[in-house]
């Protein structure tokens, strides 16, 4: 595999780009002028060339249409020229070989794998399950057993009928015997009748011997031939888990320090024994594997969206994403050891300086307005937010001060309670849905219509959290309203009125398809980053949890 067969040349001159003094950090960037520049010759290529694989680009057959995320690498070469990689994750028009673009880390198509091999294996003995599954030999005997089952339940039954019948009959005999025998005479019959029902009870136990033996042969003969079909389970299941285990240990990842690990090594150091489905497929660890096994120094990275969005997800044609964290960030965490990386933002607070404004205040709650880019309350890594400093503000105060939150990204009106008792009122209050809140968002595009309603159910994205994704089986019922309030310049501000109050549901609801489908302004999550997300939380109005009286506060965002 020569390498320079994958390395891409610029078709036009990048000189006067500096190259970037950090390598990107993969799960929050701005693309590099290198990286766009990269991007876009590759969307050329991607425009001209037939992949048979239908991106949606058109109008014709959009229920088949399917998108794929693209990446490219910036590397330089052993002589300091300069180029990129291009690749794709998973597979593209059902193969993971093309021209031009890196190979897999490992290919689970070679048709001569031991992988290959296996599913056939695999294939083989699923027929064989399903054949004796549905075969008449196992069909017969459950029907069998099941008739067994009946027949002696039913000369049990018959039985013990005549039992009950037969001692009524003898204490009636008995009762007439003692008027009309004489004791000598009422001996004998009693002993008789005793005889009687001593032989029943034989009978039945006889009964009940006979037909334990026949359910006994019925079961094992069943239980044959369910054995043989749960043996096959298991030696299926074996041959997958083996599979399963030699496929995570022939992912191997390399790292600048010319360092490899395998999925398994790396999954396991974060305590997750079976790494998810699809690990290691993604563009982002196929460029820098096949980077540092050809000793090419990557210098930026960046993945965009090619065609249309999948229908539970938010993805923009020609977007660049970050990383996905649940497959790549374990993965990427080794394999960008030895590279000086751009450090996270978002473990950086930008409002060390920046003041929040007190909206309305007296003894019991009080109104901020927060920052944009401001936590809430503190994270994992950055202790700065709205709760550490209303903490600071309200010493004396009790409780967990926030009755609500919002996004780091969103500004707007947040709600301080400073006792216990007045946060448990006033969340009661939000409970019931009986507090107003207006958000005033401005969007990247044009609206039709001038006011509606959005219901469209929110899941957390398992492999990008926090992002959202619709889910009409596992999401939870997220509703909001909405109305235009003007347009400028392709841009229109709305007024959202949530209803609901789930994680990102404005974000969602106004950039997914079936949403507004035009996302707002500055969502790096589900449209494109800009100076800031233009999400603000004008307006709350509530009746005052002690004095009883409608409290309206407005903070216009003056988008």
């Amino acid at each position: 595999m020569e390498p320079t067969n994958y390395i891409r040349r610029f078709d036009s001159s990048v000189e006067g780009l500096e190259l970037p003094k950090q390598f990107t950090f993969p799960f929050y960037y701005e693309p590099d002028p290198l990286v766009l520049r990269a991007s876009e010759q590759l969307q050329t290529e991607l425009i001209s060339r037939k992949f048979n694989h239908n991106f949606g680009l058109d109008e014709t057959n959009q229920e088949m249409a399917v998108g794929k995320m693209f990446g490219v690498l910036i590397v330089q070469d052993r002589q300091g020229k300069l180029g990129f990689l291009a690749a794709f994750s998973g597979q593209l028009a059902n193969k993971t070989h093309h021209r031009g673009f890196v190979p897999p880390i490992y290919d689970i198509l070679d048709q001569d794998g031991y992988l290959k091999e296996g599913e056939k294996e695999l294939t083989a003995l699923t027929s064989k399950i399903e054949e004796l599954e549905s075969s008449d030999e196992l069909a017969q005997a459950s029907a069998f057993q099941e008739s067994q089952k009946q027949q002696a339940q039913e000369d049990i039954k018959r039985l013990k009928a005549a039992i009950k019948a037969g001692k009524t009959k003898r204490q009636q005999a008995r009762q007439e015997a003692r008027i009309r025998l004489n004791d000598e005479e009422f001996a004998i019959l009693n002993k008789q009748l005793s005889a009687e029902s001593i032989q029943e009870q034989f009978t039945l136990k006889d009964c009940k011997t006979y037909w334990g033996y026949k359910l006994k042969e019925a079961d094992e003969n069943l239980e044959k031939l369910i054995n043989t079909i749960e043996q096959l389970k298991e030696e299926r299941a074996q041959l997958s888990n083996r599979l399963q285990q030699r496929l995570f240990s022939d992912y191997t990842f390399l790292n600048a320090r010319q360092e490899s690990r395998s999925l398994l090594s790396i999954f396991g150091e974060k305590e997750q024994t079976t790494p998810p489905a699809g690990a290691g497929d993604c563009s982002a660890p196929r460029l820098l594997n096949f980077a540092y096994k050809h000793q090419l120094k990557p210098i930026a990275m960046g993945e965009f969206w090619w065609g249309a969005s999948p229908a539970s997800e938010v993805r923009n044609h020609q977007h660049f994403y970050p990383s996905c964290r649940r497959k790549c960030e374990p993965i990427l965490g080794h394999m960008l050891k030895g590279l000086d990386v751009a450090p996270n933002p978002m473990l950086q607070s930008n409002h060390t300086g920046v003041k929040i404004e007190v909206v309305y205040e007296d003894e019991h709650l009080a109104v901020i307005n927060k920052p944009h880019e401001l936590l809430s309350v503190p994270g994992k890594n950055v202790y700065d937010s709205v709760y550490t400093r209303m903490e600071a503000r309200f010493p004396s105060a009790t409780g967990p001060l926030l009755v609500h939150r919002l996004d780091m990204s969103t500004s707007g009106l947040l709600l301080i309670a400073k006792s216990k008792s007045i946060h448990k009122m006033l969340q009661a209050k939000f409970l019931k849905k009986t507090i107003s809140k207006r958000y005033e968002a401005l969007l990247d595009g044009i609206l039709e219509a001038d006011s509606g309603e959005i219901k469209l159910p929110l899941r957390v994205d398992l492999n990008n959290r926090p992002q959202q994704l619709v889910c009409y089986e596992y999401g939870k019922h997220a509703y909001t309203r909405w109305e235009k309030i003007k347009e400028n310049k392709g841009q229109t501000l709305v007024h959202f009125y949530p209803i609901t109050g789930r994680t990102h549901q404005l974000r969602v609801h106004a950039a997914h398809a079936s949403g507004l489908n035009i996302p707002i302004i500055g969502d790096d999550l589900y449209g494109t980053r800009s100076d800031r997300l233009y999400l603000h939380a004008a307006y709350l109005k509530f009746e005052h949890p002690v004095t009883r009286k409608v409290i309206e506060v407005n903070a216009p965002s003056g988008f």
